[in-house]
Formats: structure tokens, C-alpha cells, sequence
């Protein structure tokens, strides 16, 4: 079984980041789903460090905000 410890670090770090600079987001917001998507087709395509998934996932769900979730 492949490690996905990189790829759980890099979704809860990009949702703690954008909850905080979104604070009307609720915890259970859809959008932690996409995110976890998003990140996980990232790694597996990349294998990429915790670090960069979380520069991918912010960089997303500031895209998903400003296309007026």
C-alpha cells in the first residue's frame, strides 16, 4: 500500500489555510471534498511532497472562491 501520509498533511494544511482566510467556511463545506479529489489525482499523477500538494490545494479552493462558489 502506497504511504498517502504526504497527501493527508497537504489536504488538512490547505483547508486549515483556507478556513482561516475564509472564516464564513464551515468545516463540512463541499468544498474540502473537491479539494481532497483535486489533491489526490495531484499526488498520484506527481507523487509530490506534503508541501507542494498544499501550494496545489490553496491555489484550488482560492480558484473554486473566485468563481463564486
Amino acid at each position: 500500500m502506497v504511504d498517502d501520509g504526504p497527501l493527508r498533511i497537504a489536504v488538512e494544511s490547505a483547508w486549515s489555510v483556507y478556513r482561516t482566510r475564509h472564516r464564513d467556511v464551515d468545516a463540512a463545506d463541499a468544498r474540502r471534498c473537491l479539494l481532497e479529489r483535486h489533491l489526490q489525482r495531484r499526488w498520484e499523477a506527481r507523487d509530490g511532497d506534503a508541501e507542494e500538494l498544499t501550494g496545489f490545494g490553496i491555489g484550488y479552493l482560492e480558484q473554486l472562491s473566485s468563481d463564486e462558489w
